[in-house]
């Protein structure tokens, strides 16, 4: 199987197409697809959230090919490549010195059904979606939805379990009665995303990397808040579209997990 016929089959779960449709639609950027072409054919993959060298380490010692990311491992300019240990072009250096190939799969997986987005709100125990902050055509990102009514104590508890999350923050009154949630994978806590999940009434908000002002405009609102690692976040969804496109490409596969920020 070529590179090319991995992507295509990577896409049937998450278009590209999406990634191009939802930047134009809203201003974002995002850089999915071939990162690096080896040249060789596919003879195993290594699925990882993030491209560092010892996700390559993990590649090599299985004979793998290809290396399978959620972040983009080329996001922005490289104006030059740093083989130094530590650089951040270290692991592309790497990759093109041992023949790996690179594809990144980013806001195409976000957003398409069952992808990132969609996995969080099932491991935050959504019940009924409500509704949605963003959409292009086959896709959505940000979502409001219902839960279990119980205490925001044990929903936390909950959700932390469903993650399997090591460091995670809450913050609000933990006797609250939770009945709705919104939830936004990554860093997708913005003030546009704070004012939808409060117009919908949502009791507790769930996101990662915030900053100290939406931490207070979140509470000011009245809502609860879950913090997890954005690796955490998105690990859940991209363990499920690993062991499916592993399945649908026919050939070794594995996951690699980085336990220092679930």
């Amino acid at each position: 199987m070529t590179l090319q016929e991995l992507l295509g089959k990577l896409e049937e779960y998450a278009p590209l197409r999406l990634s191009a449709d939802y930047c134009r639609a809203y201003g974002a950027y995002d850089n999915s697809g071939i990162i690096v072409d080896s040249g060789k054919d596919v003879n195993g993959i290594m699925f990882a959230l993030d491209l560092n060298t010892d996700v390559i380490k993990a590649a090599r010692e299985k004979g793998y090919s290809t290396i399978v990311t959620h972040h983009p491992a080329i996001y922005g300019a490289i104006l030059h490549v740093d083989s130094t240990p530590g650089a951040d072009t270290q692991a592309i250096y790497e990759c093109a010195r041992n023949g790996l190939s690179v594809i990144s799969m980013h806001l195409n997986l976000d957003i398409t059904p069952g992808g990132i987005d969609e996995s969080l709100m099932e491991a935050c125990g959504g019940r009924k979606l409500l509704a949605v902050q963003e959409q292009v055509e086959g896709g959505a990102y940000g979502r409001v939805y219902s839960v279990q009514d119980r205490p925001f104590r044990a929903y936390f508890a909950e959700v932390k379990a469903a993650l399997g999350a090591e460091h995670i923050l809450a913050f609000g009154d933990m006797d609250r009665i939770v009945r709705r949630t919104a939830s936004f994978c990554g860093a997708g806590c913005s003030d546009g995303a704070i004012d939808f999940a409060w117009k919908q009434g949502a009791d507790v908000f769930v996101s990662s990397d915030m900053k100290h002002h939406q931490i207070t405009s979140i509470l000011n609102k009245g809502m609860c808040i879950i913090v997890p690692t954005h690796y955490a976040a998105e690990l859940y969804g991209f363990r499920k579209f690993a062991k499916a496109a592993g399945a649908k490409a026919g050939v070794p596969s594995d996951i690699y997990c980085d336990s220092r920020i679930v």
